[in-house]
């Protein structure tokens, strides 16, 4: 369980550079990929997590689908709240890395903030940097795509984040 330290200033933006923000870097060939489109609309973050859930059972990666749902929900929800334009999901898994990336229209870089605990917004990159292995953005014609990765249990650890 993730909790929020007392403390912070809502809404105060922390850094985000680092080992786990960056460019998209390349996965193998002959990965698992799935990639869906969803309209604006508030149900599209329930059928993100619905997809991720039933892709992941068939890829065998149960054990991750809990902290998965909940960052591609964050990620998803980000996109709506701040594009309001279509987006696209996109899950790749291949040697021990689970990758997921939301495309949307906006050009406008994620930003990690601290939060308090009753702040009612500002989680989700704060959860996605804290949970997610690696973690970045990257332009994408006029809009950008927002990624994470998680290590599986095939490879490195069951989603640690690696050490820098």
């Amino acid at each position: 369980m993730l909790r929020l330290s007392e403390g912070y200033e809502a809404q105060e933006q922390l850094s985000d550079q680092g080992p786990r923000f960056g460019t998209l870097p390349p996965l193998p060939m002959g990965a698992g990929h799935r990639s869906v489109e969803y309209d604006p609309c508030p149900s599209a973050a329930g059928q993100a997590r619905a997809e991720v859930r039933r892709q992941l059972e068939s890829w065998g990666l149960t054990e991750q689908s809990e902290t998965v749902e909940l960052l591609v929900s964050e990620l998803v929800t980000n996109a709506l709240v701040h594009a309001e334009s279509r987006l696209r999901l996109t899950l790749t898994a291949a040697h021990g890395l689970l990758r997921c990336e939301v495309t949307d229209a906006d050009a406008r870089r994620p930003r990690v903030r601290r939060v308090t605990q009753t702040s009612e917004g500002g989680r989700g990159m704060f959860l996605v940097d804290a949970l997610a292995q690696r973690w970045g953005c990257h332009e994408d014609g006029t809009g950008k795509t927002v990624w994470f990765e998680l290590g599986t249990c095939g490879l490195d650890g069951c989603g640690r984040r690696r050490q820098p």
